[in-house]
């Protein structure tokens, strides 16, 4: 009889229970490989962190409003920047949690009330419509942002490797500060080499010329003296050669003209009429 009288609970318990074991959460997931999903539809994106007592407190706010999301037409998701650091920089967060509207690739930061009717209000009547944008220059597909995320991942990197010495490896902290050091000044220094490599190769530089020492200097100007008296004093000589040419000239002229007198001849009629 007792048997027969649990049958009925136990039944109750297997309708009901698969229901609400089975209730799935309407918010979406989204990571570095996923996020460009939001530049297309209607989206509201909560960025969280587990250990935040204010985003602890949002959670069943945003999940009764995810809730309604197919029937207001927005997709519901959540970022969690534990474990996505380079959402975090990508969308400079700053605080937590952060909330944003997205309509077809333009960002907007929601900073109203947050509850369930507040954000149904926010999508239903279009009141992101008055908030400004995010200018395209800090948008998340810029290419600032782009270096932004890849910045934060960088440092995720780094708290993990940090991690890993001192806990795995059993490394002093200090030890790991050294090497993050040492790591730091030998990637300086080819970075250093690549970008004067890179220099030189787009800007070549001129050959410069020896260095001239004071006395090379020296011999240089009385050379060029020396030169400058040779020139001056062939010049002088080639003005008395063209003076000595001229005089000879005029001598050789006198002297043919009275050769010209004395050898000219005697007409012997006129010294005939004369006699």
């Amino acid at each position: 009889m007792a048997a027969a009288g649990l049958l009925p609970v136990v039944g109750l318990l297997l309708l009901v229970l698969p229901g609400a074991l089975g209730k799935r959460s309407q918010v979406k997931t989204l990571t570095d490989s996923t996020w460009r999903d939001l530049l297309q539809g209607e989206w509201m994106i909560e960025f969280y962190a587990p250990w935040c007592p204010a985003c602890q407190s949002l959670q069943p706010e945003w999940e009764k409003f995810a809730e309604w999301g197919e029937d207001l037409e927005v997709n519901i998701a959540k970022v969690d920047v534990t474990e996505e650091p380079g959402l975090s920089g990508r969308f400079i967060i700053t605080a937590l949690p952060t909330i944003y509207h997205c309509k077809d690739g333009e960002f907007r930061r929601y900073q109203g009330p947050r509850t369930k009717n507040d954000f149904i209000n926010f999508i239903s009547d279009k009141e992101w419509k008055s908030i400004e944008p995010v200018s395209s220059w800090f948008g998340p597909s810029s290419l600032m942002m782009s270096s932004m995320s890849a910045l934060f991942q960088l440092s995720m990197w780094i708290r993990h490797c940090h991690s890993y010495i001192t806990e795995d490896i059993g490394i002093p902290v200090w030890g790991s500060y050294a090497i993050f050091a040492l790591a730091t000044l030998f990637s300086g220094l080819v970075l250093g080499l690549i970008m004067v490599f890179l220099a030189d190769c787009l800007c070549p530089s001129k050959r410069h010329r020896p260095q001239q020492y004071p006395y090379s200097k020296k011999l240089t100007s009385e050379s060029s003296r020396f030169l400058k008296k040779l020139d001056e004093e062939q010049e002088a000589d080639e003005e008395d050669l063209s003076d000595d040419e001229a005089e000879n000239k005029e001598l050789v002229d006198r002297d043919s003209s009275t050769n010209a007198v004395r050898q000219r001849p005697v007409n012997p009629a006129a010294t005939t009429d004369k006699s």
